[in-house]
């Protein structure tokens, strides 16, 4: 009798096996790619009409799910485990804070989630604020965490292990990113962190000669700089006129640290008697540095501290156009007042 071979993929069984991994594929491409996980209604949306959920860093593909799930996607570990894996997406997964439309299909979160194309926020804190400034900035961010709230300023310091009693200047300007929900604590944390290490990097550099004796003596004056400064081109000579004047045991007569004394009751005018009422702030009618820093210097202007150009030069006078006119001497520096701002004083 004649043996009749016949092909395994004609076979009974394999065609089942077939038709299984065939409605397997048509399940996985419905589950991942058609079917909507984010719901429309029933969930708080952002106000540009998104899904907002939050994947805590360390997480797997199951407890992703879980964490979805609980924010109101509507997605099961299985199907999860399942389409992640089957996208190549498992260990891509990554944390952070997403919007999602409603209406997205798992394959679109996952892929999303895979890029690490979360929500990024920032606030940036600029050069010569202070911290009053500064806080405010951080106050409004509507998407911070606020755990400093109702902190004073020696709280706050307390819970970043500063050992400073006074935040003025402690805080590096610069742009901070962050996700919502992040606290608020987390930029102060990054900015003094930051400062602390701009400020050891131009301690490192400063002059041999320099008058200035401690890192933080470095910070008051680059404040200062960071203020006096109107023009980036100055910054260098600036520096020079305050740090001679320390050498030479002068004042540092800087209205500045006037303006900042006067806190709120500042009003847009430095008066006589404002130069002539003695108080820690007073560089008119005290020697040395102020108690504190009176801003938040940037780079810039800690380095310029740091090592400043080399100059003689212990005067200098505004020139109306945003530079500076820099003197050597008093008369010098009388006859530079006479030219270029009495003379345009008259001309107003």
């Amino acid at each position: 009798m004649k043996k009749v071979f016949t092909p395994i993929f004609s076979r009974p069984v394999f065609k089942v096996i077939s038709l299984i991994f065939l409605g397997l594929f048509a399940s996985f491409i419905y589950l991942g790619f058609i079917a909507s996980v984010v719901p429309g209604k029933g969930l708080s949306l952002t106000p540009a009409g998104q899904v907002r959920v939050k994947v805590l860093p360390g997480s797997n593909v199951a407890s992703t799910a879980k964490q979805l799930s609980s924010q109101g996607i509507q997605v099961s570990n299985i199907t999860m485990q399942i389409v992640a894996r089957g996208l190549f997406q498992g260990k891509k997964l990554k944390a952070g804070v997403y919007d999602f439309s409603p209406g997205s299909s798992l394959a679109t979160i996952l892929f999303k989630m895979g890029r690490g194309d979360s929500i990024k926020l920032s606030v940036t804190l600029v050069e010569g604020w202070t911290f009053k400034q500064f806080r405010a900035a951080i106050d409004v961010q509507v998407d911070l965490k606020k755990e400093t709230k109702g902190l004073s300023a020696k709280q706050i310091l307390a819970k970043l292990d500063a050992k400073e009693v006074h935040p003025e200047g402690l805080f590096f300007p610069d742009t901070y990113v962050y996700e919502p929900g992040d606290s608020d604590l987390t930029i102060y944390q990054k900015a003094y962190k930051s400062m602390q290490i701009r400020l050891n990097d131009a301690w490192q550099i400063r002059a041999s000669d320099s008058p200035v004796k401690s890192p933080y003596d470095l910070l008051k004056l680059a404040s200062i700089v960071e203020k006096e400064t109107g023009h980036p081109d100055d910054r260098g000579l600036v520096s020079a006129v305050f740090n001679n004047r320390l050498k030479l045991g002068m004042k540092l007569q800087t209205d500045p640290t006037i303006i900042y004394g006067l806190g709120d009751s500042f009003d847009g005018n430095i008066r006589k008697k404002d130069l002539l009422r003695d108080g820690p702030y007073n560089t008119y009618t005290r020697y040395g540095l102020p108690p504190t820093p009176i801003a938040m210097p940037g780079k810039d202007a800690l380095i310029a501290a740091a090592k400043p150009f080399n100059s003689k030069a212990l005067y200098f006078v505004a020139k109306g156009d945003g530079r500076s006119a820099f003197s050597e001497s008093l008369v010098a520096h009388n006859e530079a007042v006479k030219k270029y701002q009495l003379s345009n004083a008259s001309t107003k």
